[in-house]
């Protein structure tokens, strides 16, 4: 199928238009060295607006000859695209918001390698080290809001998910923005995109024009994950934990709509930083909500995480099913809790310092065969280590379905082995079957072929 290109010559709207010439030149590294691959997909996936994919291989081989590069002026940068996707564009010009995303990308992708990777400044083998990391990233682009209430709300959920799910997720959001709450999420369609729809015409109606829309990816992410038009602000974060601790660093409550196995990740990201002992003192609401058709799927993921992580878990989140007011009506109570909670104990209200997250957490995981063969699922450890090696189980599946490095090594090698005690793999089956079942792997009008194998030993 013939897919419409244009070539074009852009200029940042952002405040990549002021820059020194040492920025200039980390900026130009991004299409010149190790950058370019991750800068080409990445960016690819930000024109590829509207059109979402589970495949970042196949975006990529819908558009072969698709270039960018860096362009030095002497007021500034400019980028030069070569068979970018037609859609981007309106009667010749670049739509505002992909012009600002696709800064983001370069934004991001340079500072990090140039301020945080390559800065001796930054200990990235201690958990303080990481945490100060994220903090940089989200200040640079300048998504801290200081100088504003607890208000944001991350969503996560499913980007393959019904038309009745997404619907639900956009009144949920529509409740949200009626309370003048925000919005953040991982930026890509479905679930990602319903709350932050629905609190925009909730803003519209309390004339609220400062509500935020925040969008939080990663390179392995974005490619199959284009960003949605509502999302305003854009971040690429260097790797998925870091992107998950962003997530809990800066939002004031979650909410979780029904999702996948990425979605389930998350999950267990959360619970295992809520339920270790450190955290025991620090308010963060948790929801989980849906439509009436989700309730099942809701009881499936209840059943998982009490007959893996233990019925104690049930206490560090709410299931609410079909009533978005209820949802938005706890989130406000919630907030206000994390408010006070601030208040008295002078922590900022725009980036949560106190929450104790691990270094198991915070490392990165690399879901190779031979690491995801030796993850420890078994019972006999610690509440918060278990959910720690069950969500990187999680987000091996998610590179084996849709990233790039993940399916090809499933071409390669075959699926990933998973090793564990029964009492772990059992229930992880029953889950996984059913989000097969339910399509919720890839986009429904795909067949998904697992790119996992459970032994229970």
């Amino acid at each position: 199928m013939h897919n419409p290109v244009v070539n074009a010559r852009i200029s940042p709207n952002g405040h990549l238009n002021i820059l020194s010439r040492l920025e200039v030149n980390a900026l130009l590294q991004v299409s010149q060295g190790d950058l370019y691959p991750i800068f080409r997909s990445s960016s690819l996936a930000v024109l590829n607006y509207g059109d979402y994919l589970d495949d970042g291989q196949e975006l990529l081989q819908r558009f072969p000859d698709y270039d960018i590069r860096v362009i030095q002026q002497d007021r500034g940068i400019k980028l030069d695209l070569f068979n970018a996707p037609a859609s981007a564009f309106v009667d010749g010009q670049m739509i505002r918001g992909i012009n600002e995303h696709l800064f983001s990308v370069l934004r991001d992708l340079a500072y990090v390698d140039a301020a945080i990777l390559n800065n001796s400044a930054f200990n990235l083998g201690t958990s303080d080290g990481i945490t100060n990391a994220v903090f940089h990233i989200l200040r640079n682009a300048r998504v801290l809001q200081p100088d504003v209430p607890p208000r944001l709300v991350v969503c996560w959920g499913g980007h393959s998910i019904s038309r009745e799910e997404y619907d639900y997720s956009k009144e949920v959001g529509h409740q949200l923005g009626l309370r003048d709450l925000d919005i953040c999420t991982g930026c890509g369609s479905g679930a990602m995109k319903g709350p932050m729809k629905g609190a925009a015409v909730g803003h519209a109606k309390q004339r609220n024009y400062t509500g935020q829309y925040l969008g939080i990816t990663e390179p392995g992410i974005i490619a199959s994950e284009s960003p949605n038009p509502i999302v305003k602000d854009l971040v690429i974060m260097p790797d998925i934990e870091k992107r998950l601790e962003s997530f809990v660093r800066l939002g004031h409550a979650i909410v979780i709509f029904p999702g996948g196995v990425g979605t389930t990740e998350e999950i267990l990201y959360i619970l295992g930083i809520l339920v270790n002992p450190a955290n025991a003192h620090i308010p963060f609401p948790l929801i989980f909500t849906g439509p009436a058709s989700s309730a099942a799927y809701f009881e499936l993921v209840d059943s998982f995480i009490t007959k893996t992580l233990g019925p104690e878990m049930q206490k560090l989140y709410q299931i609410i099913i079909d009533d978005p007011e209820e949802v938005a009506r706890q989130v406000v109570r919630g907030v206000g809790k994390v408010r006070d909670f601030r208040r008295v104990t002078e922590d900022a209200n725009f980036f949560n310092w106190q929450l104790n997250i691990p270094l198991d957490f915070q490392q990165p995981f690399h879901p190779t065969h031979d690491n995801m063969r030796t993850l420890n699922l078994r019972k006999g450890q610690p509440v918060e280590l278990l959910a720690s090696d069950l969500r990187r189980a999680f987000s091996g599946i998610v590179s084996g379905n849709v990233k790039a490095t993940g399916i090809c090594a499933i071409e390669e090698k075959g699926p990933f082995e998973l090793r564990g005690d029964a009492a772990i793999l059992n229930p992880m089956d029953v889950l996984l079957a059913a989000f097969v079942e339910q399509k919720r792997m890839k986009l429904p009008t795909k067949e998904y072929n697992p790119c996992y194998r459970l032994i229970a030993s």
